[in-house]
């Protein structure tokens, strides 16, 4: 018998929460699902949270939420993009574009002119694919002993058409998303 493969993307919804549970849901009970927690940081939880569902089981998710943020000097705000998870078995079927495409989506009706996101090196590659752009400077965000460099690597998208990314030091002035 052969399998069908659908063309069409698959259906994001937003969600109402997103739990511990639902993130086990999509990556297993791992102490360290995303990789990063030899980099020692805190995290804010997402404001927005967008999800895929097949058969009923919970496969995507990128979170989203707006945070203040200097860059040379001048506060402004950008979209913060996180908690971008697909369960492993569902890899390569365009799922993390599709979720990260419909927060990026929402993120452009919400006015800041920047998206932002940080991620392990090796994830460079899939979200230049996806429109990102590497930030080639030091990010200096909050953390609860004071400011540190972000260890991960920093990707900005243009929320906006005209949106170039300005020249300066960027602060991100809260805990990372």
């Amino acid at each position: 018998m052969t399998e069908l493969h659908s063309s069409a993307p698959p259906a994001v919804v937003r969600l109402a929460e997103y739990t511990k549970t639902d993130q086990t849901e999509i990556l297993g009970d791992s102490t360290d699902p995303f990789g990063v927690a030899d980099a020692g940081l805190t995290w804010l939880p997402k404001k927005d949270h967008f999800g895929i569902r097949q058969d009923g089981r919970l496969v995507a998710h990128a979170g989203l939420l707006p945070l203040p943020v200097s860059i040379g000097g001048v506060d402004t705000r950008v979209m913060g993009v996180g908690g971008v998870a697909v369960a492993p078995d569902l890899r390569g079927q365009g799922l993390a574009r599709a979720v990260v495409s419909a927060a990026v989506d929402h993120a452009r009706t919400l006015g800041p002119r920047y998206g932002l996101l940080f991620c392990r090196p090796a994830l460079v590659p899939l979200y230049g694919r996806l429109g990102w752009r590497a930030l080639e400077r030091d990010v200096h965000v909050e953390q609860p002993d004071g400011p540190v460099i972000m260890p991960l690597r920093t990707m900005w998208t243009p929320l906006r058409d005209d949106a170039d990314w300005p020249d300066g030091e960027v602060r991100l002035l809260s805990l990372p998303m």
